[in-house]
């Protein structure tokens, strides 16, 4: 019954995805394995936005000396993608030399000959993009690219590109060792031409049952509190009224690999991992508690004027 709602749920949000999660992850994996895949460069996503902008604010997003790469989409629709100059030099230096050297070479103004080395990657790219997309509702408008023609600056979009908003998808990367980084920046336009998600019916999926609308604004109201338990201790309460700032105290079999996930009422769900997700803590799943819709253990009652229990919890 669970899974049924779930599917729901998701059939009635799908229209409604707009560049997050589907085109940030889906990008962020089809660069890296296209990279990967075509020339062997280790390639890494370090930070990826999604934005929206007009055209004439384009103009302003290139990276100096950025190769730019024209894009064929669906339905007459362009795109453009364009590469940082040491994002351009890695690939080239990785087809040419097969390995990325100490020292990056000086900026210079990209080339024809460039683009085409570079061509075979973003294609791939692209493709990539399609296939991670393929049951999400981005691919819409993020699908069916791919490269068309070389610019040798940016100023002819403002001819070439419709008057539209477009949707800006920047992401700093890191090369080979991490000593290299810079700019992929991927535009597309916001209104979807592309096909429609896999399995994504009209009769389902354009109009959604109003129960299913109405269930999904209910449940996506329910807050659900969570606590991080790193560890518990136990203390005379007269050595809880003597702490000061700077005191310490010892966790017994504190680990940071050994995270207990608990409700409000001390119902343990799963054990977790620490650790950090984009700048942010984040605890990792590592084994769900098979046995949490059962009723939580009996704690320990400690003696409201002898000791106290003192949670670590994130």
């Amino acid at each position: 019954m669970t899974n049924v709602i779930r599917r729901k749920i998701d059939r009635a949000r799908l229209p409604l995805a707009d560049g997050a999660p589907g085109a940030d992850r889906g990008w962020r994996l089809a660069l890296a394995r296209a990279a990967r895949d075509a020339i062997g460069l280790d390639l890494e996503v370090r930070r990826l936005t999604v934005t929206r902008a007009s055209l004439a604010e384009l103009l302003d997003i290139a990276p100096e000396r950025a190769l730019v790469a024209l894009l064929d989409g669906p339905q007459a629709g362009l795109g453009i993608l364009m590469l940082a100059p040491p994002v351009t030099a890695a690939l080239i230096e990785m087809q040419t030399v097969g390995r990325l050297s100490s020292q990056p070479p000086a900026p210079r103004e990209p080339t024809r000959i460039d683009a085409a080395m570079v061509a075979s990657v973003i294609d791939r790219a692209l493709a990539g993009l399609d296939e991670t997309l393929s049951e999400e509702a981005d691919l819409i408008w993020a699908g069916g690219f791919r490269y068309a023609s070389f610019l040798e600056d940016v100023r002819p979009l403002a001819l070439l590109l419709e008057e539209e908003v477009y949707r800006v998808l920047m992401a700093d990367v890191a090369m080979g060792d991490g000593n290299r980084e810079g700019q992929v920046i991927l535009i597309l336009p916001a209104a979807g031409r592309g096909e429609r998600p896999a399995g994504n019916t009209d009769g389902i999926d354009n109009e959604a049952p109003l129960f299913t609308t109405a269930l999904t604004a209910q449940v996506l109201q329910v807050d659900c509190r969570l606590d991080a338990l790193v560890g518990r201790l136990t203390l005379p309460i007269r050595q809880i009224m003597a702490l000061q700032p700077g005191d310490l105290l010892d966790l017994p079999l504190a680990a940071l690999d050994a995270i207990s996930l608990e409700t409000l009422d001390g119902r343990r769900i799963a054990r977790a991992r620490l650790g950090q997700n984009r700048g942010m803590r984040a605890c990792k799943v590592q084994e769900a508690d098979t046995t949490r819709c059962a009723a939580p253990a009996p704690r320990h009652s400690p003696s409201p004027v002898r000791d106290m229990d003192i949670r670590a919890a994130g």
